[in-house]
C-alpha cells in the first residue's frame, strides 16, 4: 500500500496558505480529476478521492491544526491517520477505525469500512448546461431545475415505516462495520447484517423503502462569466447531495456545452472567420464588411490582395473569464471566381487579358520558371 502523501503536496499550496488559496487549488485540481469527466478512470478517481481528503482536513480549521500538530497520527481520528473520506460519487473513504490497532492492522490490510455514525460527505452532482455561442461571449444568468437525494420527511430520515423504528444490528453492535480476525492480522469490514448502517429495519418506510432519502427537485441559479469555453465546469459548492451525520454537502457540477457558430470558430480566446470577397476588390481594393460579435465593422482591402490572405481585429474575438483581456478576431479573405456571367462580362475580361503582360501575376511568372528550367536541365 502507497503512503498517503502530505495533504499540502496533494493540493499543491504552501503549508501557511490562506483558506482562499486552499480553496482555489482544490476547485481547479478538482475540476481536471472529476471523475464524471474522466469516466472508468482508475488513476482520475483515486486522484480525485485523494484531493477530497486533503480539502476536507486543510479547509476545516480545527482539523487542519491537528494535522499541522500530528500529521497523520492525530489522536481524535483514530492515532492513524487524518483520512476524513472522498465525499461523493459513492467511492467510499479511508476513516478513523476508532483505534491504534483497527488502523494500522485494519486500514493496513484493506479495510475501507467506516462507523455508522461516520460524518460523511454527500454526493457530487453533474448538470449539463447547453448555452449559445452568443450566451458563452457576453456571458448570462441560467436558472434550471435538478435533482438530488435528500431527507426523507415521511420517515424524518430514519427509513422506517412510521410509528415504528429501526432496531440496533446485533452483529456489530451499531457500528457498522466488524473485525475479523485471522491469526495475528485483522482486518475491518463494513457490516454485511445491515449494509454498515448500523441498524436494522423490519418495517420499512414506504416512501423511501428503507433508505431515509427521496429524490427532490431544487432549482439552482448560476452565473456563466462571459468567455466560458465549451466542455468547462463551473463548481457550486454545498448545492450538491446532502451530508450524512454533520458531513458538508457536496457540490454541484455544471458542465456547459456551447452550441457551434455559423461563421466564427473559436480557438481559446480567438475568433477565426472567413470572408469572401470579389476579384475586383482583390484586385483594386476597397472596403468591405467584416461581421464581429457586435454586429458588421468596415474594413478596407489593401489592391492586390491575394486568396487566404489574413487580417487581424484587435479585441474583437472572446473574453477571457473574469479578465479584462479580449482576444482578436482573424479572419481570412477568399477571393471569388465570378460564375454564369453574361457574354459582355466575359469579352471585358478578355480585353482584361489581352491588355496583361504578365508582371501583374508574380505567382505565375514565379511558376513558369520553375517549368523552364526543369525541362531546360
Amino acid at each position: 500500500m502507497a503512503a498517503k502523501r502530505d495533504y499540502y503536496e496533494v493540493l499543491g499550496v504552501a503549508k501557511n496558505a490562506s483558506q482562499d488559496d486552499i480553496k482555489k487549488a482544490y476547485r481547479k485540481m478538482a475540476k481536471e480529476c472529476h471523475p464524471d469527466l474522466h469516466p472508468d478512470d482508475k488513476e482520475a478517481e483515486q486522484r480525485f478521492r485523494e484531493l477530497n481528503e486533503a480539502n476536507e482536513v486543510l479547509s476545516d480549521p480545527d482539523k487542519r491544526a491537528r494535522y499541522d500538530q500530528f500529521g497523520f497520527n492525530d489522536p481524535m481520528n483514530g492515532g492513524g491517520g487524518a483520512g476524513y473520506g472522498a465525499g461523493g460519487f459513492d467511492f467510499g473513504g479511508m476513516g478513523g477505525f476508532g483505534d491504534i490497532f483497527d488502523q494500522l492492522f485494519g486500514g493496513g490490510m484493506g479495510g475501507s469500512a467506516r462507523r455508522a455514525n461516520a460524518p460523511q460527505a454527500g454526493n457530487d452532482l453533474r448538470y449539463d448546461l447547453r448555452i449559445s455561442f452568443e450566451e458563452a461571449a457576453k456571458g448570462c444568468e441560467k436558472k434550471f431545475d435538478f435533482y438530488r437525494s435528500e431527507k426523507c420527511e415521511h420517515c424524518s430520515g430514519t427509513g422506517a415505516k412510521p410509528g415504528t423504528s429501526a432496531t440496533t444490528c446485533p452483529t456489530c453492535k451499531g457500528q457498522g462495520q466488524v473485525r475479523v480476525q485471522s491469526g495475528f492480522m485483522a482486518t475491518i469490514r463494513t457490516c454485511s447484517a445491515c449494509g454498515g448502517s448500523g441498524k436494522i429495519i423490519k418495517e420499512k418506510c414506504p416512501q423511501c423503502s428503507g433508505s431515509g432519502r427521496v429524490k427532490k427537485k431544487r432549482t439552482a441559479n448560476v452565473r456563466v462569466p462571459a468567455g466560458i469555453d465549451d466542455g468547462q465546469t463551473i463548481v457550486m459548492n454545498g448545492q450538491g447531495e446532502p451530508g450524512v451525520n454533520g458531513g458538508p454537502n457536496g457540490s454541484l457540477y455544471i458542465v456547459v456545452s456551447v452550441r457551434p457558430h455559423k461563421l466564427f470558430k473559436r480557438d481559446g480566446s480567438n475568433l477565426y472567420l472567413e470572408v469572401p470577397i470579389s476579384f475586383t476588390t482583390a484586385a483594386l481594393g476597397g472596403e468591405i464588411e467584416v461581421p464581429t460579435l457586435d454586429g458588421t465593422v468596415p474594413f478596407n482591402i489593401p489592391e492586390g490582395t491575394q486568396t487566404d490572405t489574413e487580417f487581424r481585429l484587435r479585441g474583437k474575438g472572446m473574453p477571457r473569464p473574469n479578465s479584462t483581456y479580449v482576444g482578436d478576431l482573424i479572419f481570412t479573405v477568399r477571393v471569388e471566381v465570378p460564375t454564369h456571367m453574361n457574354e459582355t462580362q466575359k469579352e471585358l475580361l478578355r480585353q482584361l487579358d489581352a491588355a496583361t503582360t504578365g508582371k501583374e501575376y508574380k505567382e505565375r511568372r514565379t511558376f513558369a520558371d520553375k517549368v523552364k528550367s526543369l525541362f531546360n536541365n
